[in-house]
């Protein structure tokens, strides 16, 4: 049986010898009031028993019974209903939501440790409080006073749950092309109808009532991305005093059939005249729906860590366990007949590229996070306004880079396992089958690199990008000189350098040739990804230098980090090559001839 445990200890190493979590918010009066140290390491630990003791023993089985349709209504797996109330029961689900309509207010640095938990001992539950808190953010930051009222307290309680309604079946990421309606009726609300499809629990029996955030077209709204509005829907209508009233006019068509998370439901809505709220303004849909994708991007990120975690940790226990042929050195296990593989060198490579993925993504995405907080919580406007340039920067790479490598991640542990990593009962595969998800929903990652070169890097002229670049040289200049440090800047000076060459070079090709943002960017993202954990470690070298010599953990700190300097950060050159192959070899062939 697959085993999860939390990695608390790693989580800590973060917030509180990396980025000093507790300080920056001290700093911020409305984060001062909600978090210190002692509740920040008390909500770690109980999430920690939550994602060990309840929702990791439901994974394996859960994935094997998946979700179930019949008539319209989904039936959850076996257990879910269960999880669910007791995680909705301890205030997990507005653990990030606003204070004002009774969520607790954390920020994102330490919300995102407990998402990775949740996420890494059981996706496919952890998605439903995922979308729930995406809604409601959505909800609070656009919704009218009204709405909020009526809905948030109940969403940050779990009582209600929530969803997302993007996607349409001729409608992927070109969400301008939508056809999805939206009438409105005499009392303020409005008629919305259309099809709906890849909603994640858009229908379960969870909760008792499902509020739906649905992008839908006004009859006179104008063509494309300009015409989008958001609307409210809930399954069950609310009454004046709070009560659940009827069912509203739309219903799950079908789930579908999936290659991973198959114990999550996802759906096709059908809305056949369903009343429904305008959240935000008319035709100002896609401003609140991006308000919530940069902290679902950042989630989705976070999904991938979780679960490259659970596959190393069951990759660790069985190289310890499993004996097969002896040491190169000779034999290390005398008494056996053979030795356990964790000895040969090939094992070894794949654990430490687990290892350092990983702890190195797990970083990332914390760094990223604390940016989020500043954006949200700082009472500076400059201080706001530089966190939002880096959130727009990183959110795309967080979402892309950490994806990529954490399938990496389980690929390299299912393939420790040898032949028992093909077998479920191992648990290996299902890491496999369940992340390759992330690189998909909440926008591909070919359009999260699309993002980051064309919109967040190319069409400010470089602007959030030279923010970032000067923020590591400044970084690199304070530690210039320090011998201890030299093995971490020195190679990170030099990935950073080929990172602005490579910028610049991406930038005036595609001056004159359309095609080179596309043909580069994929490969631009993961330079952009290596040299940005190159900095996480150089980051989190200087405590554990600190440290190393009277604890065997920050000596592993340094290990992995040396692994990842030496091993893994080299991939950005041929990388950096490929990009500059050019677009032209893309387009020699005629459509016809592939």
């Amino acid at each position: 049986m697959p085993e999860y445990k939390a990695p608390l200890r790693d989580m800590r190493f973060l917030l509180n010898d990396v980025f000093d979590a507790p300080k920056l918010w001290a700093e911020m009066p409305r984060l001062a009031e909600a978090v210190d140290p002692e509740t920040a390491d008390a909500i770690l630990e109980e999430a920690g028993k939550i994602a060990g003791n309840v929702l990791a023993p439901l994974n394996r089985e859960a994935d094997e019974q998946g979700s179930k349709w019949s008539d319209g209504e989904v039936t959850s797996p076996d257990g879910f209903k269960e999880a669910y109330q007791t995680y909705a029961d301890g205030g997990w689900g507005g653990l990030g939501g606003n204070p004002e309509f009774g969520g607790m207010g954390m920020p994102k640095m330490l919300v995102g440790q407990v998402e990775e938990m949740v996420q890494g001992s059981n996706m496919s539950f952890g998605l439903a409080p995922m979308l729930t808190a995406g809604a409601a953010l959505a909800l609070n930051a656009h919704g009218s006073q009204e709405l909020k009222d009526k809905y948030l307290p109940n969403m940050y309680s779990g009582q209600w749950a929530g969803a997302m309604d993007l996607t349409e079946p001729h409608a992927g990421t070109d969400l301008g092309i939508i056809r999805t309606k939206a009438e409105p009726q005499a009392d303020g609300s409005y008629a919305v109808s259309g099809t709906k499809i890849f909603i994640t629990w858009g229908e379960h029996d969870m909760a008792e009532n499902i509020i739906h955030l649905v992008l839908a077209k006004l009859p006179d709204a104008p063509a494309g991305p300009k015409g989008i509005s958001l609307f409210l829907v809930p399954k069950f209508l609310v009454n004046e005093d709070g009560s659940l009233g009827e069912r509203n006019q739309f219903s799950c068509g079908s789930i579908e059939h999936k290659m991973g998370i198959k114990a999550s439901a996802t759906c096709v809505m059908n809305y056949d005249g369903a009343k429904g709220w305008l959240v935000g303004e008319v035709n100002k849909g896609l401003n609140a729906m991006f308000t919530m994708m940069n902290y679902e991007r950042v989630a989705v990120g976070i999904q991938g860590i979780g679960a490259a975690e659970n596959s190393y940790q069951n990759a660790v226990l069985y190289a310890n366990d499993r004996i097969q042929s002896r040491a190169p050195t000779g034999p290390v296990a005398k008494d056996k007949a053979a030795d356990p593989i964790i000895v040969h060198p090939d094992v070894r490579r794949m654990l430490l590229t687990m290892r350092a993925l990983t702890e190195g993504g797990r970083a990332f995405s914390t760094y990223a996070s604390k940016w989020l907080d500043i954006a949200k919580f700082s009472d500076n406007e400059d201080d706001v306004k530089h966190a939002e340039a880096m959130v727009a920067l990183l959110t795309p790479v967080v979402k892309s880079f950490l994806t990529d490598t954490a399938l990496e991640s389980a690929v390299a542990g299912q393939q420790i396992f040898g032949g028992h990593g093909f077998i479920r009962e191992w648990g290996q595969e299902q890491h496999v089958r369940d992340i390759r998800i992330t690189q998909i929903y909440e926008g591909t990652n070919g359009i999260q690199s699309l993002d980051l070169i064309g919109r967040k890097i190319a069409a400010n002229g470089g602007a959030f990008f030279k923010i970032y670049v000067e923020e590591i040289n400044q970084f690199i200049a304070a530690q210039e000189g320090k011998d201890n440090m030299v093995e971490f800047i020195t190679p990170l000076k030099a990935a950073v350098a080929n990172l602005v060459d490579l910028t610049e070079w991406v930038m005036e090709k595609a001056q004159s040739n359309p095609n080179e943002i596309g043909a580069s960017s994929v490969e631009y993202l993961q330079v952009f990804g290596y040299t940005s954990m190159a900095y996480m470690f150089a980051l989190s070298a200087i405590p554990a230098l600190e440290k190393a010599d009277a604890e065997p953990f920050y000596a592993n700190k340094l290990a992995t980090a040396r692994f990842f300097t030496k091993r893994l950060l080299p991939r950005y050159i041929s990388l950096s090559e490929a990009v500059k192959g050019g677009a032209d070899c893309l387009y020699e062939l005629e459509a016809e001839q592939f």
